[in-house]
């Protein structure tokens, strides 16, 4: 049976991340629906790893996106899972009080929230990560112990009905995660 699911970035939120998460959801059929906060073009960044760098690095421009929905517009009842997408983006997302009240009531009414690389950052701004194991980009991880989680090394970790990925090298078993949790339920989806 075919999901809606809001996928939520912004500027500076990881190109690659966000087209991979709308391509992996139209190819099993549901319906990704990107919302950021305003409805037109978002300026998404591509990160990558170099030899030699502590960090990641920051190629820009990435491929763009057009916002299906603005942030505000944005309602649990009208999803069954949100996806928050990585980057830069999560840095201000994080402080927008639609958006945390949004995946609160997600998780509060039993939805998939799906978190990959700074999108934890979302995550914990929300305090849903209290006693949680999860992933992340590893330097964000300071952030989920102090909030009262368990990071993990595991690309990917279900924990419940919350589902994280370190990054886009994740995507591998983020997504067989992700796919496997929206087929829960369905016959034949176990």
């Amino acid at each position: 049976m075919a999901k809606r699911i809001l996928v939520a970035t912004g500027d500076g939120g990881e190109s690659y991340e966000t087209w991979y998460a709308i391509h992996r959801m139209l190819e099993e059929g549901h319906e990704p629906v990107l919302a950021a906060p305003s409805k037109r073009r978002l300026h998404l960044v591509m990160h990558d790893f170099e030899p030699g760098w502590d960090t990641y690095v920051e190629r820009q421009p990435g491929y763009g996106a057009t916002a299906d929905l603005a942030l505000a517009d944005a309602r649990a009842e009208d999803f069954d899972a949100v996806l928050l997408i990585g980057g830069r983006a999560p840095e201000y997302l994080r402080h927008r009080a639609d958006l945390i009240a949004l995946v609160r009531e997600m998780a509060a009414t039993g939805k998939w929230v799906f978190s990959i690389c700074h999108g934890i950052q979302v995550l914990v701004a929300a305090e849903l990560v209290q006693g949680r194991t999860v992933t992340c980009y590893e330097h964000v991880k300071s952030e989920v112990t102090r909030a009262g989680g368990e990071w993990s090394p595991r690309q990917a970790v279900r924990d419940g009905r919350l589902i994280s990925a370190q990054t886009w090298e994740s995507h591998p078993e983020f997504y067989r995660a992700v796919m496997a949790a929206l087929r829960e339920g369905e016959s034949g989806g176990r």
